[in-house]
């Protein structure tokens, strides 16, 4: 009567996402033992650029930490115009194309892949890739049964993703209560988030961080000062410095966002979602410092998560070389010079050195989210 086991049981349970995927990568194998690879990429739209996000490939990661405009990726943004899966049975006719991405799976050594476009609701959110080491195995009948394992599988992306959007929606609705009355904009936190971005996937090498860590750091590094709601404005917009009590006031707003992000995710139920204590820890610790100066808890070196420690930098340097009521932007290099400065006493000597090797990718940054008139 129970003798039937569910291939896809592991669906159901509370684990990483990346388990999942896995799990149900094994379930495609037990019928296609061919199926090398299932991978994900996710859109920016706000860049357009399309990012590495999840595989279930094991040491095969010809893309990891990856990230390309679309526009730099034809054969994908053809994908996208039209809105169809594509088949290549046989890499062979990809394998002198000029892109990175191309040249990188040619030399893994793929010989076939299936990709699908990721919608919901009409938006596209990325691709979903299977690949295979031996050529000409995407048929018809293969195809018809990786197409539900396919949806199946972007659903599951989705809901993850839409678990994260819901409870960032819930937090930025207070946050942008915050903004109303915090010099703060919107601009600074694109910067800062892929400012964030940059360094974590910089140092994913060094710190053995996944593709799943990084974006989690882009998705979650805005909500850092979400604790400043309590502050109350004779502080919060007070335009010359603060006084010591005023001061004191004032650093509790990372404790006070620990708080609110954990009332917000008992109410949501959101306890067992994925990277949530990559949220709780940049709210709390992104203010401590590595010489132990810092603030809540005076925390030192690796005793403050690395999230936090790559948050602090991006946001030091993002506030530096913004304009605030208070004083001028400073430019590039003057910023650079005061965060090696302060590599090792304040900060986290591996985050200044990684946002500061990628100056170029910094100054796209600040190109494209420029300060408007009105912030």
């Amino acid at each position: 009567m129970f003798h039937h086991r569910d291939h896809l049981e592991d669906l159901n349970k509370q684990l990483p996402l990346k388990n999942k995927l896995v799990s149900a990568h094994h379930s495609i194998q037990e019928k296609f033992p061919f199926i090398s690879r299932i991978a994900i990429t996710l859109y920016d739209p706000k860049t357009k650029i399309l990012k590495t996000y999840i595989d279930s490939s094991g040491d095969d990661k010809p893309l990891a930490h990856y990230q390309v405009p679309l526009d730099d990726a034809p054969s994908l943004k053809e994908i996208l115009e039209k809105g169809l899966p594509r088949v290549v049975n046989n890499l062979v006719t990809f394998e002198k194309g000029d892109h990175e991405h191309t040249q990188r799976i040619g030399r893994q050594g793929y010989a076939a892949s299936y990709t699908m476009p990721i919608f919901h609701s009409g938006d596209f959110i990325g691709f979903l890739f299977f690949n295979s080491y031996r050529p000409e195995v995407f048929k018809e009948n293969v195809l018809n049964i990786l197409d539900i394992f396919g949806h199946l599988i972007s659903l599951m992306i989705v809901n993850e993703l839409s678990t994260i959007k819901m409870m960032n929606a819930a937090l930025k609705t207070t946050s942008n209560i915050t903004h109303l009355r915090d010099p703060e904009t919107g601009s600074h936190l694109d910067r800062m988030s892929r400012y964030s971005r940059l360094i974590a996937a910089t140092l994913a090498n060094k710190y053995q961080l996944d593709d799943v860590y990084i974006e989690h750091i882009f998705m979650f590094s805005p909500l850092h000062d979400i604790g400043k709601i309590s502050i109350p404005d004779n502080i919060l917009l007070k335009p010359g410095p603060l006084n010591e009590t005023e001061r004191l006031v004032m650093n509790t707003h990372a404790r006070k966002g620990r708080e609110i992000i954990d009332d917000l995710i008992t109410n949501f139920g959101l306890d067992h979602m994925n990277g949530i204590d990559i949220l709780k820890n940049i709210a709390e610790f992104h203010h401590e410092a590595v010489n132990g100066s810092g603030y809540p808890y005076a925390k030192i070196n690796h005793e403050i998560p690395l999230e936090a420690r790559i948050v602090a930098v991006a946001d030091v340097f993002d506030a530096l070389t913004s304009r605030r009521p208070y004083k001028d932007a400073w430019d590039n290099d003057k910023a650079f010079n005061t965060l090696k400065q302060l590599a090792g006493e304040k900060l986290d000597s591996d985050c200044v050195k990684a946002l500061i090797e990628n100056q170029h990718q910094v100054e796209l940054i600040q190109q494209q989210f420029k300060e408007s008139k009105y912030s």
